[in-house]
């Protein structure tokens, strides 16, 4: 599993956006840093590749509380945002993996595409050349009109952030997630 934290520049905005008496303290940055630490926590053997321009370099131990990493990837914050720098890295290394799932607010500006879809997608074909089985996760903690990976069988956006989303990742990965799903889980509710 990799997780990419997106730890620009913009991720230092309030989740909620500004909203006069209702703005959060709790910036995008702090959902990030915290998915990332919790997967890193509960699954060791993740790799963790925060991005802003470039992927980063920090030093997390799995064994060091959920808080401790959280506040290293949280303190990162600055530069523009290119979110295809981890994708592009893991091809660098050949690195295999099922799982690869982003934290971000998808304001990818260093790396648009040229009409021709984005950089993401392009660097996701090729790692899919040698995952074949592997599945991206993205999760736009600010959802807004544009998306940096289209959806389709094996790529999950998520707008928002709650509790929930990690059973919804977990349904997901294991391949129990299909469009009928959420159609039959509204239709077993008793009204």
């Amino acid at each position: 599993m990799v997780v990419c934290p997106d730890v620009s520049g913009s991720m230092s905005s309030p989740v909620t956006g500004l909203r006069k008496g209702a703005t959060s303290a709790v910036r995008c940055i702090d959902v990030a840093a915290l998915v990332a630490a919790s997967v890193l926590r509960k699954n060791q053997t993740a790799t963790v590749l925060p991005f802003e321009q470039a992927v980063v370099s920090l030093d997390l131990n799995p064994r060091d509380t959920v808080m401790t990493n959280a506040q290293k990837l949280a303190s990162v914050g600055g530069g523009g945002t290119n979110c295809s720098a981890p994708i592009e890295l893991l091809n660098q290394r050949n690195a295999k993996a099922d799982l690869v799932l982003f934290i971000s607010d998808n304001e990818s500006w260093v790396d648009q595409g040229r009409g021709r879809g984005t950089a993401l997608m392009a660097q996701w074909a090729g790692f899919k050349l040698r995952n074949p089985n592997a599945r991206l996760v993205c999760i736009d903690v600010q959802p807004n009109r544009t998306t940096q990976a289209a959806e389709r069988a094996d790529i999950l956006n998520i707008g928002g952030f709650s509790d929930q989303v990690f059973e919804v990742i977990s349904t997901f990965a294991a391949g129990q997630l299909e469009a009928g799903h959420w159609i039959a889980r509204i239709e077993s509710i008793v009204l």
